[in-house]
C-alpha cells in the first residue's frame, strides 16, 4: 500500500529550492504546483532529479525572478517559443511552464496551445500517474491535487489515461511508445480500455518520428525485463510500425511430427537472460537481433528436419539496413552488433565439438575486446528446456572461458596484427605491392592462430623464409 499522507512526502519538497519557488510564486501572485514524473516518483520510492513545475499564469517570468533571487549560483534559459524556461542550480534542474490546454490536428502531434488552468494542464497529460500536483504555494503549501486517481493507480500497479484513450492517442501517437515504457519500466499493467485504444490506434505511430521511437524503445531496452515491453507492442499491434523484422519471427511450424521454437519469444528469452547479467545497452540490441536472419534462412531437411544454416551471416547483413531505418546510430554501436550477430553461432560450434585451441585462438581474434559479450550473448541463448543438456552446454562455455584467459596470456592473440609487415616481406624478397604479400601474411596469421608458431617477430620470420621458399620467391 502506498503512503500519501501530508507527512510522508512532505520531506520530498524540503530541498531548498521548493521553499525559493514557494516565495516567488507568491510574490507574483501565481497559483504554482510541482507536477508530473517528480510527484510520481516519490509515491513509487525512485529517484528522481529533474522537476517540472506548472505556473498558473507566466512560467517564464516566475524562473526570471527565481534567477535573480538566486544570484551568480542560478543558471536561467529561456524558451520563448515554448513558452517554457529551466533553472539549474545546485546540480538541480526546474523547468517552469504556465498551464496550458492543448488541441490537436489528426495530422501532426504539434499542439494548439492556450493559456489554461490546472485542471485544464492535467487533463492534457499522458497517463494518470502522471497528472499528480502538489501545491507549492505557501497557505497549501504540499496539498496533493489527484482528479483522476493515479495514487489509486499506483496502487493497483495501472497504466490508463487521464482522459478518453482514444482522444490521447490520436493527439499524441507517441504517447503509444511511452505506455508501454511506463508499462516495461514500472511493471504495471496496461487498463484494458487503454489497451484496447492501443490496438485501435496503432496505425498513427506512423506520423512520428523514428528518433522519438528509437528514444522509446532504448528505455524499454534498459530495463530489468526488457522482453515485458516488447510483448506489449506485439500484443497491441505496434510491433509491425516498429520492427516487422521481429514479426518475421514468430510462429511454429510443423512438418512430418517436427516443429521449430518459436524464434520471437525464443529472442526475448535471449534477451532477458542477456539483461539479468548485463546493463550494456548494445549487448541487449546484440541479443535482440542475433536471430534476426532466421525467417530468410529457413528451411526443411528431409534427414535433419527444419535448418537456419548461415543464419548469423545473413542477420549480419541485415542489421545495417535495420538500424538506418530504425534511426539507430550508424556507428561503431551498429558494427559492435553486426559483429556479435556474425560471431555468435562460434562459440555454440565449438563446445559441440572437442574444444581446440586453434578454434579458441580464431574466436578471440574475431571477437577482439567484445570477446566477453559475446560470450554473455551465447551463454545466454542456451534456452533448451532439456535441464542435462543445456548444463552440458554451459559447462562446456567455462572450458571455452578457461581456454580463451589462458591462450591470450600465452599467445596474446586479441586484435593481434601478425609480427611482419608488409613493407618488411617487400623488403626481404624485392616485391612491389602484389597479392603474393598478402597470402604470406595471411598465411603467417593462420600458423600463428593455428599453434604452429608463437606470437612472436623471430618465429615468424623463420616461417616466413619456409614459405618463401616453397613459392620459388628464395633463391635455392
Amino acid at each position: 500500500m502506498i503512503k500519501y499522507t501530508l507527512q510522508a512526502f512532505l520531506p520530498h519538497l524540503s530541498n531548498p529550492i521548493f521553499a525559493h519557488i514557494s516565495e516567488v510564486a507568491d510574490s507574483l501572485q501565481y497559483p504554482c504546483y510541482v507536477i508530473g514524473g517528480y510527484v510520481r516518483d516519490i509515491f513509487l520510492e525512485r529517484p528522481s532529479k529533474d522537476i517540472d513545475v506548472v505556473v498558473v499564469g507566466s512560467g517564464i517570468e516566475i524562473a526570471k525572478a527565481l534567477s535573480k533571487k538566486l544570484g551568480r549560483e542560478a543558471s536561467l534559459a529561456v524558451f520563448k517559443n515554448f513558452g517554457t524556461a529551466q533553472i539549474k542550480w545546485h546540480g538541480q534542474e526546474v523547468e517552469f511552464v504556465g498551464a496550458r490546454r492543448e488541441s490537436y490536428q489528426h495530422d501532426s502531434r504539434k499542439p494548439i496551445v492556450e493559456d489554461g488552468t490546472l485542471e485544464d494542464d492535467q487533463n492534457r497529460r499522458d497517463f494518470t500517474i502522471n497528472a499528480l500536483a502538489l501545491s507549492l504555494n505557501k497557505t497549501t503549501f504540499g496539498q496533493l491535487l489527484d482528479p483522476f486517481n493515479g495514487i489509486k493507480d499506483m496502487e493497483d500497479g495501472i497504466i490508463r489515461t487521464p482522459l478518453d484513450p482514444d482522444t490521447t492517442f490520436s493527439d499524441d501517437p507517441l504517447r503509444m511508445m511511452r505506455c508501454i515504457r511506463f508499462a516495461s519500466q514500472l511493471n504495471f499493467w496496461i487498463d484494458d480500455d487503454t489497451f484496447s485504444s492501443l490496438e485501435r490506434n496503432k496505425e498513427r505511430l506512423e506520423i512520428i518520428s523514428k528518433e522519438r521511437i528509437v528514444d522509446e524503445l532504448n528505455k524499454i531496452m534498459s530495463t530489468p525485463t526488457p522482453s515485458k515491453g516488447w510483448v506489449e507492442l506485439d500484443r497491441s499491434g505496434l510491433l509491425p510500425y516498429v520492427c516487422p523484422e521481429l514479426v518475421a519471427l514468430q510462429g511454429v511450424e510443423t512438418r512430418n511430427g517436427k516443429s521449430h521454437k518459436d524464434n520471437f519469444y525464443h529472442t526475448l528469452e535471449v534477451l532477458d537472460n542477456v539483461a539479468a547479467h548485463s546493463d550494456k545497452l548494445w549487448l541487449r540490441w546484440a541479443a535482440l537481433f542475433h536471430d534476426i536472419g532466421k525467417p530468410i534462412t529457413k528451411r526443411w531437411d528431409n534427414k535433419v528436419g527444419w535448418t537456419f544454416h548461415n543464419h548469423n551471416f545473413v542477420g549480419e547483413k541485415m542489421v545495417p539496413k535495420i538500424f538506418s531505418r530504425m534511426k539507430l546510430p550508424m556507428n561503431d554501436k551498429m558494427k559492435y552488433v553486426q559483429k556479435l550477430v556474425s560471431l555468435h553461432m562460434r562459440p555454440i560450434v565449438i563446445v559441440s565439438d572437442e574444444v581446440s585451441d586453434s578454434a579458441v585462438r580464431r574466436l578471440l581474434f574475431e571477437a577482439g575486446d567484445d570477446i566477453d559479450d559475446l560470450m554473455t550473448l551465447c551463454e545466454a541463448d542456451i534456452t533448451s528446456k532439456n535441464h542435462e543438456r543445456k548444463k552440458r552446454f554451459l559447462q562446456n562455455f567455462k572450458i571455452v572461458r578457461q581456454k580463451l584467459v589462458e591462450l591470450e596470456e600465452k599467445d596474446r592473440v586479441r586484435n593481434f596484427q601478425p609480427p611482419i609487415k608488409g613493407d618488411e616481406i617487400m623488403k626481404l624478397f624485392g616485391l612491389k605491392p602484389c597479392l603474393e604479400i598478402g597470402l604470406l601474411k595471411s598465411s603467417i596469421k593462420d600458423a600463428i592462430l593455428d599453434g604452429v608458431i608463437p606470437n612472436e617477430h623471430d618465429a615468424a620470420l623463420e616461417y616466413l623464409f619456409k614459405k618463401a621458399k616453397k613459392r620459388g620467391l628464395v633463391k635455392k
